[in-house]
């Protein structure tokens, strides 16, 4: 598409793991002019953002500035709002300016939705913020010498796919080591909430059969199978009538489609996600691919939207515009990647997940689990600088 005066242009929205993962593949080629746009001048590290709420990471630790990372691979970042998708014109508008793009990557990630009572809660996938937020009330909690933490999690029944289940178990477990650490345990009320009968269960019964006994043995209640109706400031209540007194609630809610995909006129599904091809691209276009939590994701009856899967569909999306600009048929795809894979912390451990549509198994890993995934918190900061080898396929 490009003379030879000058080279296509490649906007990518958003700067997570899919859209930074996507600009890095594309600016190897040195054949792209890439900007990635993004409201955040770092990438977040959301799975070492557990770690967070109870001070075992600062802050900083789980954010890559995206200067830095634009800096070391050769793309452009630009710091701003998208605030419309006009793909008929194949332009976007960004802030106060309009940019003209010969391919466009869509990597906003998901909405964030608003059940009544929403300003009761926080997330911790809501970024930085809210996490440091939630450090700051667990704090107090531990000053106060007593108190009732809830934390769940919740899914969009119109896509399955569309929920974050592993970091609400992960700063269960946390907080319960913290406290156990601080000889405070007894003094505390743990527990854990979800609308579903089985919530996890998109990770396979040999997962299940290891955190569900985590949780009893840490004394953590449960409080699952009914709707939620509202959230309060001082509790939870259900569709079944009862209700959970709490004095901080941490609540991951289910994605939904991201309101400025919704408003572009692009092909969504039920849920508002971008409706794609196996190979990431956007039905009806031939130049805007949709990758990570933006997208809808088609596979095995228990996927789910995870790191992994994105940046899996952002090499797919990156390869195909590579071979799309050089005129070859090849297309890359990325259903080989949807699976479950998650390094489940409990602060003095891990148990190790994976699920795929051939096996599945969940290994406990005491103390060494941890460290692990301390490893990978500081293996996926450097690499995307360049001072650590990158990892074959990554």
């Amino acid at each position: 598409m490009a003379t030879a005066a000058a080279k296509s242009r490649v906007v990518i929205l958003g700067g997570g793991f899919a859209g930074v993962e996507a600009a890095i593949a594309l600016s190897k080629t040195r054949r792209f002019d890439v900007t990635v746009v993004s409201e955040r001048s770092f990438l977040h590290l959301f799975p070492v953002s557990i770690w967070t709420p109870t001070r075992t990471i600062a802050p900083a630790r789980t954010q890559v500035a995206l200067s830095a990372i634009a800096s070391a691979h050769g793309f452009e970042v630009r710091l701003d709002e998208v605030t419309a998708i006009t793909p008929e014109a194949n332009q976007v508008t960004v802030g106060g300016d309009v940019l003209d793009y010969d391919y466009l990557i869509v990597a906003l990630g998901a909405g964030k939705p608003t059940p009544p009572g929403a300003e009761h809660t926080l997330s911790l996938c809501a970024g930085p913020a809210q996490a440091i937020e939630i450090r700051d009330r667990v704090d107090a909690l531990l000053e106060h010498c007593e108190g009732r933490i809830a934390v769940g999690f919740g899914a969009n029944p119109k896509d399955p796919s569309a929920m974050r289940g592993g970091p609400a178990f992960e700063i269960l477990f946390n907080i319960d080591h913290l406290l156990r650490r601080r000889g405070m345990r007894d003094a505390f009320e743990l527990t854990f909430f979800a609308p579903m009968a089985t919530p996890g269960q998109r990770m396979g019964e040999k997962a299940l059969a290891k955190i569900g006994p985590q949780l009893a043995a840490r004394g953590i209640a449960q409080r699952v199978g009914s709707p939620i109706t509202t959230f309060e400031a001082d509790g939870i209540s259900f569709a079944n009538g009862t209700r959970l007194p709490a004095d901080l609630i941490i609540f991951i809610p289910g994605g939904v489609g991201h309101p400025v995909v919704t408003a572009s006129g692009l092909p969504v599904n039920e849920a508002g996600f971008l409706k794609i091809d196996a190979n990431t691209l956007v039905d009806g276009t031939s130049n805007v691919y949709a990758v990570g939590d933006v997208a809808e994701l088609s596979g095995p009856d228990f996927r789910a939207k995870q790191g992994h899967v994105a940046e899996a569909m952002a090499h797919a999306a990156a390869a195909n515009i590579i071979n799309a600009e050089a005129g070859r048929n090849e297309r890359v795809g990325y259903a080989e990647h949807v699976s479950i894979l998650c390094l489940m912390d409990t602060g003095d451990g891990a148990v190790l997940v994976y699920r795929s549509t051939t096996k599945q198994y969940a290994i406990s890993l005491p103390v060494i689990g941890h460290w692990l995934k301390r490893f990978w918190g500081f293996y996926a900061r450097n690499s995307k600088l360049k001072r650590f080898p990158r990892l074959p396929g990554l």
